[in-house]
Order: structure tokens, then C-alpha cells, then sequence
């Protein structure tokens, strides 16, 4: 993003991005609590907006790890004397600030039905294999594609044994790995949940004009 501070913490309208993120977890009848992995040094900053924007729902704040496998650790580590095996922890992206209420359901149904969900949308574009810098001869079916993101809802007790596993044995720690491709390396089948476009990541100064643009946006009343 190029900017001085954490884009977390970047405010669009008034109010910074990560606080619209948890808005979207306060509001959902079906969430009981909130734990931020949040950067060192911005812990008093994040409470400090909790308590002026209302999310009352947020109850722990961890220290972040170098890597995203490690903040999920540490986030797990946070949760040990607050969770049982079969409670459901929803993992999400604080910077993906449109998380809908209709997607936090379905993965807490699917969740709670086959023990994992995983958010995701079909993939719309043609997709090739390079054969080398400049050509290709292979393309992959955009029927067999599922673009997956965040939020992922699991059980607590296989998310604590998969990152125990991991760690303990180096599997699926790799950079850009997640909570999901470690499931897939450990042997697990992940399910499928409803998924959203707006549910954008901020990562350049073209997402944060994407998003305010959303924020702006209003729907013709005739369309269906």
C-alpha cells in the first residue's frame, strides 16, 4: 500500500479499514467473540477503536507472527483456554473489510455439517499454463476452478491439531500458504461455501479506491 501506517489501519470515511471488517463479525448473530492477531505496537490503537466504534465482541488481542502461518498460530495459541474441540473459530483477513452476513452463515452451516467450509466463487476467467515466458499450449477447464478466500470456518480442535502437526513437522509452511492449503497438504478435504466479489483484499491504493467506491455505491431499484 506505500503508506506510513499498517493498512489495517488506513481510515476511509472516518473510520479505519479494519473496524469495518469487524463490524461485519459484530453485527452476526452467530458470533460470540472476536481475537485480532494485531502488529506489535498498535494493540492500545485497536482497543481503542473497539471502544469507540462499539464492537464489543472483541475480547483478546494477540501478538502477530512473521509469516501469516505464524499469526494463525499465535491466534490459536490466544484461544487454548477459551475454546473446547467442537467450537467453530471462523479465520478472516482484516484487511478484507465487506465480509457479508449471507457468506459468515453459510460457512457457519457448512461448518457445523461436514467440520470445515471454506469461502469461494467459481473462477470466470480462461486460464492457461505457460509452457515457457512467452507461450503456452495447455489451458485448465475454468469448470473444474474455485477461486477461495476468507473467511474459513473449521472446528477448533482440527484446526489446533493441523497447526500443531505443521509446525511440529514443517508441512505446508511455505510462503503463501494458508489455514487451507495446509488442510490439503495435511490430507483433509475441504467443503465449499458461498462466496461474495465484494469480499475484496486491500493490498494496492487501487483496492482502497475499489473499496471506498463500494462503500458509495447504490443499487438501481430495478434490477432484480
Amino acid at each position: 500500500m506505500g503508506q506510513d501506517i499498517p493498512k489495517q489501519f488506513i481510515n476511509v470515511y472516518d473510520k479505519p479499514v479494519l473496524i469495518y471488517t469487524l463490524e461485519g463479525f459484530q453485527k452476526h448473530p452467530e458470533i460470540d467473540a472476536i481475537e485480532v492477531v494485531c502488529i506489535d505496537g498498535w494493540h492500545d490503537v485497536l482497543w481503542a477503536y473497539a471502544r469507540q466504534f462499539g464492537v464489543d465482541k472483541l475480547k483478546w488481542v494477540v501478538s502477530n507472527g512473521n509469516t501469516a502461518q505464524e499469526s494463525i498460530h499465535n491466534g490459536l495459541l490466544g484461544l487454548k483456554d477459551h475454546c473446547n474441540e467442537s467450537d467453530i473459530v471462523i479465520i478472516h483477513d482484516g484487511i478484507r473489510p465487506m465480509v457479508e452476513d449471507f457468506v459468515l452463515s453459510d460457512i457457519i452451516i457448512k461448518c457445523k455439517q461436514y467440520g470445515n467450509a471454506v469461502t469461494s466463487l467459481p473462477y470466470n476467467e480462461q486460464i492457461f499454463v505457460a509452457d515457457d515466458e512467452l507461450s503456452t499450449t495447455r489451458y485448465i477447464p475454468r469448470e473444474t476452478l474455485r477461486r477461495v478466500s476468507t473467511p474459513q470456518a473449521y472446528t477448533y480442535g482440527k484446526l489446533s491439531w493441523a497447526y500443531e502437526k505443521a509446525f511440529a513437522e514443517n508441512i505446508g509452511l511455505q510462503a503463501g500458504t494458508y489455514a487451507n492449503t495446509l488442510m490439503v497438504e495435511l490430507g483433509e478435504r475441504l467443503y465449499f461455501a458461498a462466496g461474495s466479489e465484494k469480499n475484496i483484499k486491500l493490498t494496492t491504493r487501487d483496492d482502497l479506491e475499489l473499496f471506498k467506491a463500494y462503500m458509495k455505491m447504490e443499487k438501481d431499484s430495478w434490477l432484480k
